[in-house]
């Protein structure tokens, strides 16, 4: 069995073209699309967080309101960048969120991406120590951890509004055992030697920023298994989970053919991001049968317990949760997913 969730990244624009054309539809239709997934048997919901741009950006409000309105699917981010949150702030909004859900949060973070704005952190009012947003983020990161083991922190006062516990005060609402469903965005294999070293899950894109030659998913494989090798030695006290994203559409119909023909020769990409080397996982489309060939052969999904499946959002409600449902048909049980 493999858990399987979507992973949204909230585009909207105002266009004849796109299903999703404000902020409004994009956080209503994001709701509607986790209710539709779980009633298909969907596993998790997940959104991209991106600040400045015709995206989903705040993530918790969100969260909430599909926790809400659905019981048992997964609710998560993939990822929230860490350079512009306030940690403190961010325990109380997700402790908010994950009591709301009855503890389905599954919170991805990372030290973030290239962003529409330069250093928007700063617009947020975070200034990195030493010019180093990457350590900014994470020391934000480090807080955010420490935090939410609930320990008490703060003097009370000495004339407070409302009667206090005894001792020292922890940031509320607390959710207990949360800090063990924190997932870092890990772009290369020694960051995810660093995540396992800090008790967090481990969070793999179709993105690594490192290029060795190999395949995508043989580079992302070998990523998972560092990252796993490091958990085991630093003895923490429960088993970790690895998730992968992968952009999956079956050509079930003429609708499909039409939208994701053209993908059915896609190949690895390497490139340049923030002045390195950095190879992109191909998109895999094509006739059921052909898929579940292709995906047998991929060693990161083969070793990871959880699958996003990243969706094109502005195609709208309908037509994502035909695509979910088609890789839940089509080729999850050839595959001993389901």
């Amino acid at each position: 069995m493999k858990s399987i969730g979507f992973l949204s990244f909230g585009h909207w624009m105002p266009s004849p073209q796109s299903q999703t054309r404000s902020a409004s539809d994009a956080l209503l239709q994001s709701i509607d699309l986790s209710v539709a997934a779980e009633e298909i048997g969907v596993d998790g919901a997940y959104f991209r967080v991106h600040h400045f741009a015709r995206q989903l950006a705040s993530p918790f409000p969100l969260l909430a309101a599909i926790g809400a309105r659905t019981s048992r699917i997964e609710i998560g981010t993939g990822v929230i960048d860490m350079r512009y949150e306030n940690p403190l702030y961010m325990v109380e909004d997700a402790g908010a969120a994950d009591l709301i859900s009855g503890g389905r949060l599954q919170l991805g973070i990372s030290r973030g991406s290239p962003e529409q704005v330069v250093d928007g952190f700063r617009y947020f009012g975070h200034e990195p120590v030493d010019s180093d947003p990457a350590e900014m983020a994470r020391e934000h990161t480090r807080i955010f951890l420490d935090q939410l083991q609930g320990r008490g922190f703060a003097q009370p006062s000495p004339r407070p509004m409302f009667p206090n516990p005894p001792g020292l005060l922890r940031l509320e609402p607390h959710s207990e055992g949360l800090r063990n469903r924190i997932w870092w965005g890990a772009g290369s294999r020694g960051t995810a030697e660093w995540t396992a070293r800090q008790g967090m899950n481990l969070m793999s894109s179709t993105l690594l920023t490192e290029d060795t030659g190999v395949p995508f998913h043989q580079l992302q494989a070998e990523q998972i298994q560092m990252f796993r090798d490091a958990w085991k030695e630093a003895g923490h006290d429960h088993e970790p989970r690895v998730s992968v994203s992968r952009s999956i559409f079956p050509v079930v119909n003429d609708m499909d053919r039409a939208y994701f023909g053209h993908d059915s020769t896609s190949q690895d990409q390497v490139g340049n991001l923030d002045g390195g080397r950095a190879r992109f996982g191909k998109t895999y489309a094509g006739e059921p049968d052909q898929l579940v060939r292709d995906l047998a052969q991929d060693e990161a999904v083969a070793a990871a317990d959880t699958l996003l499946l990243t969706i094109p959002n502005q195609l709208g409600v309908d037509y994502n949760v035909h695509v979910l449902d088609s890789v839940l048909r089509h080729v999850a049980p050839d595959l001993g997913w389901r």
